[in-house]
């Protein structure tokens, strides 16, 4: 896989955006595109929204593609941030028929940039049990042993005291709920000891939108395990869904 460069594109509630990345190093080896995500975001617009990120991108090649849905055999089955109508759709056929047959792999996009963390980023070279999350709109993760991944894990909807966790533990609960660092903190606390107590990590990375200001929060989390911020923070997603072409290129 020595300098193999494949196109990464992760589809977001804003905006689908894409890159050639070099999966070698995980570097980024031109200018990002990003279009607006389509709304509504059904199967058909998105399909049309990344096959013109793929055009920008001046690329022939297998893709790997991200959606913020669990995905299995390349089937999405539940649908964040985009249209209701995507559980049930067999992406991996969409999006290749789209993109004229060529191969492609769709991947959740926690997931995604939890392989980027463990190849290139917080996570790298660490043995054990990594948990990624990714805290934004909702909470997403990514669980990693030994750094092969455990796919589609919805860690985001774990139960803490009788509430759905990202409810009241993601980033946009704390700005709706004008909640301070020190408040929000608390709570992702309490989130944090009840996944350890179900799974016992040993070691969190932390992503999403909040990574871009650690000092804010970091202090002032309470959990018995070490905790690492994102480094790869928007790119993470793209870098991964290459990854995931370059390994798998199966359409």
């Amino acid at each position: 896989m020595n300098g193999m460069r494949r196109l990464g594109i992760d589809v977001g509630g804003t905006g689908v955006k894409g890159n050639v990345v070099d999966t070698e190093t995980g570097e980024l080896v031109a200018d990002r595109v990003r279009i607006e995500t389509p709304h509504p975001a059904t199967p058909e617009a998105v399909a049309d929204t990344v096959a013109a990120v793929v055009e920008a991108c001046a690329y022939e090649g297998p893709v790997g593609i991200t959606l913020p849905s669990v995905v299995k055999d390349g089937i999405a089955h539940t649908a964040a941030n985009i249209d209701p109508t995507w559980p049930g759709t067999d992406a991996v056929t969409l999006f290749s028929e789209r993109l004229g047959r060529r191969p492609v792999f769709v991947l959740n996009d926690a997931d995604a940039a939890g392989l980027a963390e463990v190849r290139f980023g917080a996570g790298a070279g660490r043995r054990g049990v990594v948990c990624l999350l990714t805290i934004g709109t909702g909470i997403g993760s990514a669980l990693f042993l030994d750094g092969r991944l455990l796919p589609s894990t919805e860690f985001g909807h774990l139960q803490v005291d009788g509430h759905d966790a990202e409810t009241r533990a993601s980033a946009s609960a704390r700005e709706r709920e004008d909640l301070s660092w020190a408040k929000w903190a608390k709570r992702f606390s309490r989130y944090l000891q009840t996944l350890e107590d179900l799974i016992w990590p040993d070691l969190f990375v932390l992503g999403g939108g909040v990574s871009k200001k650690p000092d804010k929060w970091l202090p002032l989390l309470e959990a018995r395990t070490e905790i690492a911020v994102a480094q790869l923070q928007n790119q993470a997603g793209i870098v991964g869904a290459a990854m995931a072409a370059a390994e798998d290129t199966s359409p």
